[in-house]
C-alpha cells in the first residue's frame, strides 16, 4: 500500500503544481456594432485563431448602435469599442480619461449618379444634397470647411437634407438626391451600383492641412485599464494588425466573412475589400495625432462647443502611445 501511495501522492502533487502555474488567457470585453466592419475583423480573427495566437479571450457583445458601445464604455461594461478621437477628446475635457488607438482611416464621400452633370464640388451650388449622419457629421464638417476656402457655404448654397446613412443610400438609388455625403461603407454601395465618387473627404483633407491619411475610427479605451493590460492592449493590437494582413492579402478570407458584409453580388463585395485596404493605417501614431491636432481646430472651429465641448485644441493625451514600435 505504501508503495502504491507514494507515486500516486507524487502525482497529486504535480497536478496541483501544474494547475497553480497554468495560464489563463487575457479576457478583454468588446462592444460591437452588429452591422458595423470591426465584426468583419473579428471574424477573420477567429477564423484564423489569432485570438489563441495572441493569448487573448476576446468576449464581444453585440450593440445596435455606436451609441451604445460609448454608453457601455463609460457604464464599465465593456473594456474596448470602436469610435473617434473627436469624441475621446471631448469625453477627456470632461474628465473621463479615455485613450484612442487608429483602425480606418476609411472615410466617406460625395456621390453622384454616374450620369449626373455635376462634375467638381463646386457645381453642388444650388443642388440637393443629402448628408447621412446629421449636421455635425465630421465629413460633413470638413466639407463645409473645404468650401468656404473657395467661397462657398453649401449650407445657404444648397439644399441639405439629413438623414440616417441606410436611408440616404436608399434615396440616392432611387434618384431623389442630386448628391450624397455618406459613410464609407454606404459609398461603397452605391459605387458598385455604378454611382460616381465626385470627391472622397480623405481627398480635401490636405487643402485643410493634413499630411496623409487620417483615421478617424480606432479603438478606444480607457487609459487606467489599460495600463493595468499594457502587455494584453499590446498583444491585442498586433493581433488586429494581422487580421487587417490577412484581409489585405487573401481574397479567400474576405469570401469567408462575406455573409458578415451584406454584399448582394461580387461586385459590391470586391468594393468593401478594396475601401477597406484602402482605409488600413499605415502612419505612426506621431503623424496620426499630428494632422487629428489640425483637424481638430477646423472642426472646432465650424463645429462650436456643440461637437467638441469646452476644449478648443486636441487633448494631449487622447492617442495612445505605448505600443512598442509606434
Amino acid at each position: 500500500m505504501r508503495v502504491l501511495a507514494r507515486p500516486l501522492a507524487l502525482a497529486m502533487m504535480l497536478a496541483l503544481a501544474l494547475g497553480t502555474t497554468a495560464h489563463a488567457a487575457d479576457v478583454i470585453r468588446l462592444a460591437v456594432q452588429k452591422t458595423g466592419t470591426f465584426s468583419w475583423e473579428l471574424a477573420t480573427i477567429r477564423e484564423a485563431g489569432l485570438d489563441k495566437d495572441a493569448d487573448l479571450a476576446l468576449e464581444v457583445t453585440e450593440l445596435a448602435s455606436p451609441e451604445a458601445g460609448k454608453i457601455a464604455l463609460r457604464a464599465g461594461s465593456a473594456d474596448l469599442i470602436l469610435s473617434d478621437w473627436l469624441w475621446v477628446s471631448r469625453e477627456r475635457a470632461l474628465g473621463a480619461k479615455l485613450t484612442f488607438y487608429p483602425y480606418s482611416s476609411a472615410l466617406g464621400a460625395v456621390m453622384v449618379p454616374a450620369a449626373s452633370p455635376i462634375k467638381s464640388l463646386a457645381d453642388l451650388k444650388g443642388r440637393k444634397l443629402a448628408v447621412g449622419g446629421g449636421p455635425i457629421d465630421k465629413s460633413w464638417l470638413l466639407l463645409q470647411a473645404r468650401m468656404k476656402q473657395d467661397g462657398i457655404d453649401l449650407k445657404s448654397d444648397a439644399t441639405i437634407v439629413y438623414g440616417a446613412p441606410p436611408l440616404i443610400a436608399a434615396k440616392s438609388l432611387a434618384g431623389e438626391m442630386d448628391a450624397s455625403l455618406n459613410f464609407w461603407n454606404f459609398c461603397a454601395q452605391l459605387e458598385a451600383k455604378g454611382f460616381r465618387r465626385l470627391a472622397g473627404i480623405e481627398d480635401i483633407l490636405p487643402k485643410l492641412g493634413a499630411k496623409g491619411a487620417v483615421s478617424a475610427v480606432g479603438y478606444v479605451f480607457d487609459e487606467g485599464w489599460a495600463a493595468k493590460h499594457r502587455d494584453a492592449v499590446a498583444r491585442f493590437i498586433a493581433m488586429t494588425r494581422k487580421a487587417k494582413q490577412l484581409l489585405v492579402t487573401s481574397d479567400a478570407a474576405w469570401d469567408k466573412i462575406a455573409p458578415l458584409t451584406g454584399a448582394s453580388d461580387p461586385a459590391m463585395l470586391k468594393t468593401y475589400r478594396d475601401r477597406y485596404r484602402d482605409g488600413i493605417p499605415r502612419r505612426s501614431i506621431d503623424d496620426e495625432e499630428a494632422d487629428a491636432r489640425v483637424l481638430y481646430r477646423v472642426l472646432a472651429e465650424i463645429g462650436g462647443r456643440d461637437l467638441v465641448g469646452p476644449a478648443t485644441e486636441l487633448d494631449p493625451g487622447t492617442f495612445y502611445h505605448a505600443v512598442p514600435g509606434d
